[in-house]
């Protein structure tokens, strides 16, 4: 087991470094950098464990969502699975968000309840309000889209492991955010599980029903 566990580890480090359609980004993104895991607690993703630190703290920052509305993650009263992405990013990003739209789905009514799904830009200056709405509808119409001044959002993401930087030039003129393409479970400003670009929806929502139920 606790190879099999070491064996998973591995390939989630190096699938944060692999994953490229975003020009995601690898390093001290990785979601095993500065924590320990455990061997036998019976999830697909990273579970934060004892003596590093059982969790990704989440800082207190004031965001907006697509409805206009404040927005801060640390005081969700929701279990939230967060998401840091852009709505222009070609492939990687719509791959993540139909894999939590499916996990989702798998879930029960109940469970659906106890949960929300937050999309936060890391491209602010092109991810309107409106595009926002937008685009998080075509996954799940109760999903909701975060958006404010982007040195709030690299505040929020950095200490949960998650690098943000403006990539290349593209050829159109636009141009490829580099961000890290984890996703994080976040319940009383901790985020405690991470999930890799690379989890499919069944693992994911697996591990969503076991969380909701530790949760109460």
């Amino acid at each position: 087991m606790a190879r099999a566990r070491l064996v998973r580890v591995l390939l989630a480090a190096l699938m944060v470094v692999l994953v490229a359609g975003c020009g995601s980004s690898g390093g001290s993104g990785a979601p095993v950098a500065n924590i320990s895991t455990s061997d036998d607690d019976g999830y697909r993703g990273i579970r934060m464990a004892a003596p590093y630190g059982d969790s990704y703290p989440v800082p207190d920052v004031s965001l907006t969502d697509a409805d206009g509305k404040p927005f801060d993650l640390a005081t969700q009263q929701k279990r939230t699975l967060v998401f840091f992405g852009y709505t222009n990013c070609p492939d990687i990003c719509q791959i993540v968000m139909s894999t939590i739209a499916s996990a989702v789905a798998k879930l029960s009514a109940s469970n659906r309840d106890k949960l929300q799904v937050a999309f936060v830009t890391t491209d602010p200056a092109r991810d309107t309000q409106k595009v926002l709405k937008g685009y998080v509808a075509r996954f799940n119409p109760d999903f909701i889209g975060v958006t404010g001044p982007l040195g709030r959002i690299v505040t929020l993401a950095k200490p949960m492991g998650i690098d943000i930087l403006k990539g290349t030039k593209l050829p159109s003129g636009g141009y490829e955010v580099q961000h890290t393409t984890n996703v994080i479970a976040v319940r009383a400003a901790k985020g405690d599980l991470v999930w890799t670009a690379a989890t499919s929806p069944s693992d994911m929502a697996t591990d969503l029903k076991q969380l909701l139920k530790a949760d109460g």
